[in-house]
C-alpha cells in the first residue's frame, strides 16, 4: 500500500507539473501580442509594460520565462496589476466562503442523492422508483443559472426566509453563515442529487444479480442484510470515485456561477471578476489553484478505491 500511494504521489506531481507547463504556453507563448501587454491588461501605460517586461525577463528564454513563472507563483509575488495586489492573498482569502459553499453542497448532494438511488434500487419499478426518478431527471435538467433566481424570488423576495446572496464568515456569525448559504448549496447540489441517485440506483441493480448476493439471501441473510452489506457497499466504489472527480471540479470552478448569483465572496467570484477584466495574472493563479485541487482529489481518490478494494493495487503491482 506505501508502494501505491508513493506512486500515486508522484503521478500527482507529475501531472501538475505539466498542468503549469501548459498555462505558462496557452497564456505566455501562444498569444502573438506582447505578454507584458496582455499582463498589464486594458490602457496599460508604457512604463508598466516596460517594468513588467523587465519583472517577468520575457527577454530571457521560455525555460527562464517558465521558471520566474513558477517562482512567482510559489513565492506569493504573483500578482494583479490594477490595482497591484498579491493574487495568492486573494485566493486565500477566498478559501473560507468556497470551501464554506462546496463542502456544504457536497454533504447535501451525497446524502440525498445516495438516500433517493437507495429507495430507487429496492423499490425498482414501482410507483416510489418512478416518482424518483422523474424528481432526479428534474433536478439533473434544471441549469444553475435558472434555479438560483427562482430561489431568490421565492425564498428571499417574495417569503423572505433566506437573504438573497453575499456571505457571512463563520467565526463571526454562525447563524447568519448558515442562513446565507443554504440556498447556495440547494442551488449547487440539486443537479448533483439526481445524478448520483441514477448512478447509484442503477450501480445496485447491477449488483443485485451478482452470484454472491444469491448466496448471501442463501444462506439466510434478512433482505435488509444483504442490502446494506453487499449491494450498497459494493455499489458505492464508483460513487466514491465519482464524487471525488466532482468535489475537487466543484472546488476548482464548477462554483463560479453560483458565487456569481448570490454574491459570495470566493475563489469563483474573483475567477468571473478576473475573466471580466480580463486580469491574467488572477485567470493564471485560479486556474494552477484549480488544477491543484482536481489532481488532489483525483490523487485521494485513487489511494482511497485501493484501501477499499485490494484488487486494484494487488493488479498494479502484479503488472509492475
Amino acid at each position: 500500500m506505501i508502494r501505491f500511494v508513493a506512486r500515486r504521489l508522484v503521478g500527482m506531481i507529475a501531472v501538475l507539473f505539466a498542468v503549469s507547463v501548459i498555462v505558462f504556453v496557452v497564456f505566455m507563448v501562444v498569444p502573438k501580442q506582447n505578454p507584458a501587454q496582455t499582463l498589464a491588461g486594458k490602457n496599460a501605460t508604457p512604463l508598466l509594460v516596460k517594468s513588467i517586461e523587465e519583472e517577468w525577463g520575457f527577454d530571457e528564454s521560455l525555460p527562464v520565462q517558465y521558471g520566474t513563472m513558477m517562482k512567482k507563483v510559489f513565492t506569493g509575488q504573483l500578482t494583479s496589476y490594477k490595482p497591484r495586489l498579491p493574487v495568492s492573498d486573494r485566493i486565500v482569502e477566498g478559501i473560507p466562503a468556497t470551501f464554506s459553499l462546496t463542502i456544504g453542497a457536497a454533504l447535501i448532494w451525497l446524502f440525498f442523492g445516495l438516500l433517493l438511488g437507495y429507495l430507487s434500487a429496492i423499490r425498482a419499478g414501482g410507483w416510489l422508483d418512478r416518482i424518483l426518478t422523474g424528481v432526479s431527471i428534474a433536478g439533473i435538467s434544471i441549469p444553475v443559472f435558472l434555479l438560483a433566481p427562482v430561489l431568490i424570488y421565492f425564498f428571499a423576495t417574495k417569503v423572505e426566509v433566506f437573504p438573497n446572496g453575499q456571505y457571512v464568515p463563520f467565526g463571526e456569525d454562525p447563524t447568519e453563515w448558515l442562513k446565507h448559504l443554504i440556498l447556495p448549496w440547494i442551488t449547487l447540489a440539486v443537479l448533483s442529487i439526481g445524478f448520483y441517485s441514477r448512478v447509484l440506483r442503477s450501480n445496485m441493480l447491477d449488483v443485485m444479480n451478482e452470484d454472491y448476493v444469491r448466496t448471501a439471501r442463501a444462506k439466510g441473510l434478512s433482505e435488509r442484510q444483504v442490502m446494506t452489506r453487499h449491494v450498497l457497499r459494493n455499489s458505492l466504489i464508483p460513487v466514491i470515485t465519482l464524487f471525488g472527480l466532482d468535489f475537487g471540479a466543484t472546488i476548482a470552478g464548477t462554483a463560479i456561477i453560483t458565487e456569481k448569483i448570490y454574491s459570495i465572496d470566493g475563489i469563483g467570484l474573483y475567477a468571473a471578476e478576473a475573466v471580466a477584466k480580463f486580469e491574467l495574472p488572477p485567470i493564471m493563479g485560479v486556474a494552477l489553484y484549480g488544477a491543484f485541487f482536481v489532481v488532489l482529489m483525483n490523487t485521494i481518490v485513487d489511494i482511497l478505491y485501493a484501501y477499499l478494494d485490494p484488487r486494484v493495487r494487488l493488479g498494479e503491482s502484479a503488472s509492475a
